[in-house]
């Protein structure tokens, strides 16, 4: 896979982050996936790093002249999504009820 090297180029499409911000972060010593990760969000879209993961190994074997094999992926944890504040309460009366009533009256 070619790299464009012009430093406006987009390494992560879901999180806006271009080639000149990934190189920002190595010049202030940021040295792994996951650093740049956290720093940027780069690979924290829809995504989850499927489309710039490689992108961001390649800067950093290129950048301080490592194989890219020994590149260290990032930490990957699942997708959230977001559930609703009703979801939340139903969950609250239905611990309530299993708990029993006389727990919670003065």
């Amino acid at each position: 896979m070619a790299i464009n090297k012009d430093a406006e180029s987009m390494i992560c499409r879901c999180e806006d982050v271009t080639r000149e911000m990934i190189l920002a972060c190595m010049a202030d010593g940021y040295k792994t996936a996951d650093e740049i990760k956290r720093a940027t969000r780069a690979g924290m879209g829809p995504c989850q790093g499927r489309a710039c993961r490689h992108l961001i190994a390649s800067e950093l074997s290129r950048v301080f002249n490592i194989p890219i094999e020994e590149v260290l992926t990032p930490t990957f944890r699942p997708p959230t999504k977001s559930i609703s504040l009703g979801a939340l309460a139903d969950a609250y009366t239905d611990s309530d009820s299993a708990l029993g009533s006389s727990d919670y009256e003065e």
